[in-house]
């Protein structure tokens, strides 16, 4: 997979896009679907961009907490000892956890296994710094 074409129409084969633009999905993720266990979802922003005016890059995004009501340096600890995948950026007023990757010679693990570290982690950021499910 080496294109963003390719890679969308993966997207919405595989998964449940909430908003379809032509550099930008949105997805919905559902955690939490075992019988005993409260069920979750998490909104995860799948864009194009260009590096350099040159190069397709895919990043994921999925925003956990608004900047205002939490602890940053906690969040930012929490990051740094938890989290495997991605990093974290202030967007709006929303604090995402992001990660980036080049579309060029994308094989398909590549993209599903950060996806899933990127919304998992941020649904327990979400969880442990806000108490809420509003992403």
């Amino acid at each position: 997979m080496a294109e963003w074409g390719d890679l969308v129409a993966y997207i919405r084969q595989a998964y449940r896009v909430v908003r379809d633009e032509p550099d930008e999905l949105r997805i919905r993720l559902v955690f939490g679907d075992e019988p005993d266990t409260e069920q979750r979802a998490q909104i995860v922003v799948i864009a194009r961009e260009i590096l350099d005016q040159r190069e397709d890059w895919v990043q994921i995004a999925t925003p956990f907490a608004r900047h205002d009501e939490v602890d940053l340096l906690e969040v930012l600890t929490e990051v740094g000892e938890a989290i495997v995948v991605g990093g974290l950026a202030v967007m709006g007023d929303h604090i995402v956890l992001r990660h980036s990757l080049p579309l060029v010679n994308l094989d398909i693990n590549e993209f599903i296994d950060p996806l899933e570290l990127v919304a998992g982690a941020a649904e327990l950021l979400e969880q442990q710094f806000t108490g809420r499910d509003d992403y």
